[in-house]
């Protein structure tokens, strides 16, 4: 019987069987002959849906990625350097490397004024596209301010502009966040008024110093808890307006966006994010304390059934012709809830037991605190001094010291956790059950959209073997001798604590006589105290009446 490592080397994304194979693919119809421009092709949902696109519609005459110039890389290199992923293997063997001909960059950025593209290649994308993906945005929840919104805001509104010079334009998708409208508790599919107007705050952004932004940035976002939101919030409105206007758009507000499911690589990921950080920090035994209801739950969805989702609207809105439904929810919390303590219970089995990662500072372990306070104190005495003792060993080895940095990172990262996973929201996703009903079973195959048979531990497992190798380098070949090391930190952590109890015991005994004695000083003390006040009330009750007798 094979391991379950070699299964998932080995893995091929599901075949579509013959008895589904006679009835239409009326989506992949709906991109034959297409250019299509994507914003933020780039990034770990844009890579996955230029996969999907090209895999599934092999028919589409081009894509062009806004790309710009990164660490001494052209945007031709970046292409390049992005189909160099493992992401791709599949779609090449499949439909041979030819296909990614079709992908073309556009030197741009979104950040800068006219997106920085030049007067040719904006006069050929006006000729040529028809569908707009934009999905490019800073993703960092502590992104200064002024940069936040020049490039989720601003860099929006100008992606609007430019698709209103496309002379052949059918549909501009934006890609939200089902995030950006906190002070609501239960969410609909509809517009929700902005915060402020988006132009006034655009304009006051060019203006502006950076470090005079910073200085008013609590003003100015409000009940906002970060910058990621209220810019996200802005750009929703941008879109709307255009809505209004007649442009034909499409808002999908996916919640949070994981790894992926099942195609065509499951658990892969290009980032930490979300839960695949808490639990590469958890593995390595470096999080033992997060402030956090466990019994509250997040909503994530999958990057594979969120790209199903945006390609599946682009379907509905141009070839079902159906223009009402421009404001989607993809999100997974009213069918399947997965609680903050479910993650780390399922995530605490599988890398002490199954998947362990290579280095582990500590066994796994630690837990969730219902109090601000106790996770501070634990804080200082499970993750900062450790950090610190850890770094001088390593520092003494002749080796770089990086626990407290990394510490750093976490704590910074838990500033914007806490706020989500103390906060429960409600995300009504009808539109998505109306195209589920529309779709005809190879659709419903080929662009899943449902979790129907999600089995959430071995998703958690795919998730952190794929961590493990396509982010942290580890290869399988490790595993047994990490399994080996995790058994020697579980013994490790056992005799710790015996002899961190042992030695409080100890110190208990030997202080015994003291702390008896400062106990019964504390008793005599409490008897004096309330000695004096039963003596007050006797004289008051004494006093009392002969004070009334005379009066």
């Amino acid at each position: 019987m094979a391991s379950f490592e070699e299964g998932f080397l080995n893995y091929k994304p599901p075949v579509l069987p013959d008895e589904l194979s006679n009835l239409p693919d009326r989506v992949s119809e709906t991109f034959i002959g297409k250019t299509i421009f994507i914003t933020g092709g780039s990034g770990f949902l844009g890579k996955v849906l230029v996969e999907k696109l090209l895999r599934k519609c092999p028919d589409i005459e081009r894509i062009y990625l806004l790309l710009r110039t990164k660490k001494g890389s052209n945007p031709k290199q970046r292409v390049e350097t992005i189909f160099s992923s493992v992401l791709f293997d599949h779609l090449k063997e499949l439909r041979g490397v030819e296909v990614l001909n079709k992908v073309y960059p556009i030197a741009g950025d979104v950040s800068e004024p006219g997106l920085a593209i030049n007067e040719s290649d904006r006069r050929l994308l006006a000729d040529t596209v028809q569908i707009v993906y934009h999905a490019a945005a800073t993703i960092r929840f502590d992104e200064a301010l002024k940069k936040a919104v020049l490039l989720n805001t601003r860099g929006t509104k100008m992606v609007l502009d430019l698709a209103k010079e496309m002379k052949n334009l059918q549909v501009f998708v934006h890609v939200s966040t089902s995030y950006c409208h906190l002070d609501e508790k239960v969410l609909f599919e509809k517009a929700y008024p902005p915060p402020t107007d988006p132009h006034k705050i655009i304009q006051s952004m060019e203006m502006l110093d950076e470090s005079f932004v910073e200085t008013i940035s609590k003003e100015v976002l409000g009940s906002f808890p970060n910058s990621y939101a209220f810019t996200k919030c802005l750009s929703e409105h941008l879109v709307v307006e255009q809505i209004e206007a007649g442009m034909p758009c499409i808002i999908a507000r996916p919640s949070i966006v994981i790894p992926i499911w099942k195609e065509p690589l499951p658990g892969w990921t290009d980032n930490i994010n979300g839960p695949t950080g808490l639990l590469i920090g958890a593995g390595k035994g470096v999080i033992r304390t997060m402030f956090c209801n466990n019994q509250g739950y997040a909503d994530y969805l999958p990057v594979d059934i969120t790209v199903n989702g945006i390609i599946l609207l682009t379907w509905n809105y141009i070839s079902n012709n159906d223009t009402t439904r421009t404001i989607c929810h993809l999100t997974s919390s009213q069918e399947w809830r997965v609680t903050w303590q479910e993650i780390i219970d399922i995530g605490k089995s599988i890398v002490t037991t199954e998947v362990p990662l290579n280095g582990a500072v500590w066994y796994p372990g630690g837990s969730m605190k219902s109090s601000k306070l106790v996770h501070n104190i634990c804080v200082f005495f499970l993750h900062t001094i450790p950090a610190y003792f850890l770094d001088a060993i390593i520092y003494m080895s002749g080796n770089k010291p990086c626990l407290v940095r990394i510490q750093d990172r976490i704590n910074k990262g838990f500033e914007v956790f806490e706020y989500y996973a103390n906060n429960q929201w409600e995300f009504r996703n009808e539109h998505v059950h109306y195209m589920r009903r529309v779709m005809n079973p190879r659709e419903k195959f080929e662009y899943k959209i449902d979790g129907n048979d999600m089995d959430i531990r071995n998703y958690f497992r795919d998730c952190i073997m794929a961590a493990r190798i396509y982010i942290l380098k580890e290869t399988p070949d490790t595993l047994p001798r990490a399994r080996i090391h995790m058994k020697i930190m579980y013994f490790v952590d056992i005799i710790a604590k015996i002899l961190f109890f042992g030695l409080l015991l100890w110190t208990l005994f030997k202080w015994s006589d003291t702390i008896i004695a400062i106990g019964l000083l504390l008793l005599n003390l409490i008897r004096l105290f309330f000695k004096s006040i039963f003596s007050t009330i006797s004289s008051d009750a004494t006093v009392g009446p002969i004070l009334n007798k005379e009066l």
